[in-house]
């Protein structure tokens, strides 16, 4: 299983660059925290393939094509994805686990496990680290997964608390992340092994299902040091680190550039079908 994620798949020259990673390639700390913050600022969130009625593929030549070589983005599951590819290349023993997202939902309820997201163990360091390259709004760095953990990134706000063991010993835990309401709930997660297959499962749900958020609307962030903007349709939203929030409702005529501004860049016949989604 030392190939679970088809690492050997991956032009590991062409992710680099498409990242600006320029580091050791070895599995350090340093080289982690160099992978997660050049992935989370340089691939962008997005979900055009399931608006478009088209399947999401996360095999490694699929993913390459898409986030690597092309003017695209994905969503959670084919960042994490590919990333556990990187990972794999570099040597490093890490576990994907899946999450359940929570923003919104009332306490003690449960929402469907539809994020990824990987735990690390570097080679020069004996802590584990919760790396989250998916969810399009950081953290910019991998967290040590340590009870109470509450760090500050370029000005951007994440906390880890650890949730009580269930009844076999397994470990749960709850990513808060700081925002222009204050702290959040952004998802919990238990940590308990995920493979290629669970991916592909919970995301076909997450690309398919009419329940899906990502299937009915246009969605996509862009994350960087300074700011975190939000394209929901045509409602575009801009969030700093210190809290501050601007909301512009944007004209069908500016749609096209502002995907561009995202890095994403559809074929013509792709975008004439998002305009009639957000039209």
């Amino acid at each position: 299983m030392d190939d679970m994620w088809h690492g050997d798949d991956l032009d590991l020259d062409a992710y680099l660059n498409r990242i600006g990673f320029t580091g050791e390639r070895a599995p350090t700390l340093a080289a982690l925290r160099a992978l997660q913050r050049g992935h989370t600022t340089s691939i962008p969130f997005e979900n055009l393939e399931p608006v478009l009625g088209r399947p999401v593929l996360l095999d490694v030549p699929s993913l390459q094509e898409k986030l690597v070589r092309s003017p695209r983005g994905g969503y959670c599951f084919e960042h994490t994805a590919l990333f556990a590819a990187v990972l794999e290349r570099f040597g490093f023993d890490f576990t994907a686990l899946v999450g359940r997202v929570v923003i919104g939902a009332p306490e003690g309820s449960v929402r469907p496990a539809t994020h990824a997201l990987v735990v690390v163990r570097p080679e020069d360091d004996e802590r584990e680290w919760l790396c989250d390259v998916g969810f399009g709004s950081g953290p910019l760095e991998p967290l040590v997964l340590a009870e109470g953990i509450e760090v500050e990134q370029d000005g951007w706000g994440f906390r880890l608390v650890r949730l009580p063991d269930d009844e076999f010993g397994v470990r749960h835990w709850t990513l808060y992340q700081d925002g222009p309401d204050g702290w959040v709930r952004r998802h919990v997660f238990a940590q308990v092994p995920a493979f290629p297959v669970d991916y592909a499962v919970a995301s076909h749900y997450v690309a398919t299902h009419e329940r899906s958020p990502f299937t009915g609307r246009v969605f996509a962030q862009k994350f960087t040091t300074d700011s975190l903007r939000q394209l929901d349709n045509l409602t575009l939203t801009t969030i700093r680190p210190d809290g501050k929030r601007e909301i512009r409702e944007l004209e069908l005529s500016e749609f096209a550039g502002v995907l561009a501004d995202f890095g994403l860049v559809p074929p013509a016949e792709d975008l004439e079908a998002l305009l009639k989604v957000v039209g």
